[in-house]
């Protein structure tokens, strides 16, 4: 099995698991009473504004290993909010990424800024933990979702009142997501075969999404220089987690980048 087969089935299980312990109809139930969302695709640039980043609460990564393994979520989301992230994405899953709903939840007490749930979302069941966990947007993996999945998880999204930051990897994929009604598309720098990063993927991809379409590039952006090499390429909107988190000061490495 690859990486992503082998992360994907764990989650299947994950989730199989939660159903039983807590039904669906639980979830929607207590949905229907929520207030209305942050707006997380307003939050970002369009394609020629000034840049805009999405800092991540990250403890570890599969490629990466323990990053923070002690990192508090909601002091680091404090920082971020403070340093003018414009939205806020937090890892929840827990085996590779040393995450949780908890996690989620914590930094959605402290902010006011959106929050993305970052994780491997397979089932509608994960969108409404996502939005009772205080979650705006959720990421959604088009190598995750084939067949009409994923318009289905976008449809599911927009009856909760999530937006949906849909990640691609090539131009191929980048298609399947634009073909599906994707409004903000992630391009990840990082191989999932290889762990690679190669930032030369968002230079390609980004200039090609349509008007209308916001793009965000994903891993590898580590200084404000890459993020300038990036800006030249068109990406109003930068994904930004393990430079943060291993950064001595967050706050100042978060303002550089936005200044980019």
């Amino acid at each position: 099995m690859t990486f992503l087969a082998e992360i994907l089935a764990r989650k299947a299980g994950e989730v199989a698991s939660r159903r039983v312990e807590r039904p669906e109809r639980e979830l929607r139930a207590a949905c229907r009473d929520l207030p209305a969302t942050r707006d997380f695709f307003g939050a970002l640039s369009w394609r020629g504004d000034p840049v805009r980043v999405v800092a991540e609460v990250k403890r570890a990564s599969p490629s990466a290993g323990a990053i923070s393994a002690g990192l508090d979520a909601r002091a680091q989301a404090l920082r971020y909010a403070e340093a003018g992230a414009a939205a806020i994405s937090v890892l929840t899953d827990g085996p590779g990424f040393g995450g949780s709903l908890e996690d989620l939840a914590a930094v959605r007490a402290a902010v006011a800024t959106p929050l993305l749930r970052k994780d491997f979302i397979l089932d509608p069941y994960q969108l409404l933990e996502a939005r009772l966990a205080g979650a705006d947007a959720a990421l959604l993996i088009v190598a995750a979702l084939p067949g009409d999945a994923l318009r289905r998880r976008l449809d599911e999204c927009e009856a909760l009142g999530l937006a949906a930051l849909v990640e691609v990897h090539d131009g191929s994929e980048a298609e399947i997501a634009l073909g599906a009604g994707a409004r903000t598309v992630g391009v990840n720098n990082r191989d999932l075969k290889t762990f690679v990063v190669d930032l030369a993927v968002s230079e390609r991809i980004l200039p090609t999404l349509p008007d209308g379409v916001k793009g965000v590039a994903e891993s590898g952006v580590r200084t404000a220089g890459d993020a300038r090499r990036l800006r030249r390429a068109g990406a109003a909107n930068l994904l930004v987690g393990e430079a943060l988190v291993r950064a001595e000061d967050p706050g100042k490495l978060l303002r550089e980048m936005i200044s980019s």
